[in-house]
């Protein structure tokens, strides 16, 4: 079969990846646009406002201490059981849960409880969304054409900002409602509608075949017994150094997705709407400019394109407070489509393929996710309440903060650049890195 021509099979996978991790990805940002604008008042109502949104954020967060246990748990049985069943289960438990918020009682209703009930729904999609990452990404790569790893790859990637997207949208078409009615009611709209999106997803994810990678790697007795154990053993630098390589990213992400919500509604006194709308927009320049990248990863290499995409980030940083600290809407959506779209989308669009390749296929679900979601508890979960107490520590500015962002570009470009570029490696040898990638793809 010609090298131009994809099989059927990958553009099945490449479409089911996109779409269940877009829908997993929706429930996950909900959480944290409602974290922003609603949670505080209606969870946490006797608090002062800066602590009701700090314990707000912190709901957050503790979605993303889940995520690692998810990552680990899903990625041993993914690396021994079979990746299509994990992607199955995460799709459905991220679904149950995120209709079940929609579904709380608040505080005033039933006190103390209601707080306690949104944390444990919290922890049950940190814990969904944790398996989903790592299997989404590997599913896909594992069926990429010869070449195109960096590209097929980026498929359930472009899921993250899609999910933001849809998540916007919908609380874009509730902000409408007067505030007793979105306080009241509307504000568990977006839950509800999750239980539409997953029976879509769940539909097309069961049409997908099996990793036909996992497969080979199973009859020739290759599987692991245990994963986990078997990447700390022998593969910690790879763990240690995507960790590092993941938390600027992960740091300018939130602050683009979750931070800014509050920060230019309650500092700077944008309207809800106009925020949601500029989210929106960046995150829509970022679905674009990802593929654009990965592409680029697949002809240049993986280690250049990220290093120079996590420097051109960290230049953002200052610029982009500078930007919404004139407080002009039209200024406003420049800084999201930039920093958020261009400079974080060229960072974003090249990760999957560049994280996976550290981790051959026996144990690459558990050490792909372990090494995410570990970033993530780090430093993705705790960024609205970082960013909210730095703000508030320099009197409403966010100086401080920039240049804490700057610090973690600077850390996972150095982090980057001590790790294996898989694409260079082929280059001087001649040879693929990753043969069990080639037997599943060499009818392409």
């Amino acid at each position: 079969m010609p090298a131009t021509t994809i099989p059927p099979t990958s553009r099945r996978v490449a479409v089911a990846s996109l779409i269940g991790s877009t829908v997993e990805w929706y429930d996950f940002f909900i959480y944290g646009t409602a974290a922003a604008l609603v949670f505080n008042g209606l969870f946490f109502p006797e608090f002062s406002p800066v602590a009701g949104t700090l314990l707000s954020f912190a709901t957050f967060a503790v979605g993303w201490l889940a995520r690692p246990l998810g990552g680990v748990i899903a990625g041993h049985f993914g690396d021994r059981v079979g990746r299509k069943q994990m992607l199955v289960f995460t799709l459905l438990l991220m679904g149950l849960s995120t209709t079940l918020i929609g579904l709380l009682p608040t505080y005033d209703t039933i006190g103390v409880a209601a707080p306690v009930l949104l944390v444990v729904l919290r922890i049950l999609q940190g814990f969904a969304v944790g398996g989903e990452y790592g299997g989404g990404v590997v599913m896909a790569f594992e069926h990429s054409p010869a070449g195109r790893r960096g590209l097929w790859a980026c498929w359930p990637q472009m899921g993250v900002p899609l999910g933001l997207i849809v998540g916007t949208v919908v609380f874009l078409a509730i902000g409408v409602l007067p505030d007793d009615q979105f306080f009241a009611w509307g504000w568990r709209i977006p839950f509800l509608v999750s239980i539409v999106l997953v029976v879509v997803g769940l539909f097309i994810r069961l049409g997908v075949t099996e990793s036909r990678t996992f497969t080979e790697t199973k009859s020739r007795g290759e599987v692991v017994r245990s994963p986990l154990a078997e990447v700390l053993r022998r593969h910690p630098r790879q763990v240690v150094l995507l960790i590092l390589a993941h938390m600027g990213p992960n740091t300018f992400f939130y602050t683009f997705a979750t931070f800014v919500l509050s920060y230019a509604t309650a500092t700077l006194g944008f309207d809800r709407t106009t925020v949601l709308l500029a989210v929106a927009i960046g995150a829509a320049v970022e679905v674009v400019a990802m593929p654009l990248f990965a592409i680029l990863s697949d002809r240049i290499g993986r280690r250049p394109v990220y290093v120079t995409g996590l420097i051109v980030l960290a230049a953002t940083a200052v610029p982009f407070f500078w930007l919404l600290d004139q407080r002009s809407a039209p200024l406003l959506v420049v800084a999201l489509a930039v920093a958020f779209g261009l400079a974080h989308g060229s960072v974003y669009g090249t990760q999957p393929s560049f994280f996976a390749e550290l981790f051959p296929a026996p144990v690459r679900y558990t050490g792909l996710s372990l090494g995410v979601q570990v970033a993530g508890a780090l430093f993705g979960g705790p960024l609205p309440m970082i960013a909210t107490a730095l703000v508030s520590f320099q009197s409403g500015r966010p100086w401080v903060f920039a240049g804490y962002m700057m610090l973690t570009a600077v850390i996972s470009a150095v982090a980057a650049a001590l790790a294996p570029d898989a694409v260079a490696l082929e280059r001087r040898t001649g040879a693929r890195r990753d043969e069990d990638v080639d037997a599943a793809t060499t009818s392409a």
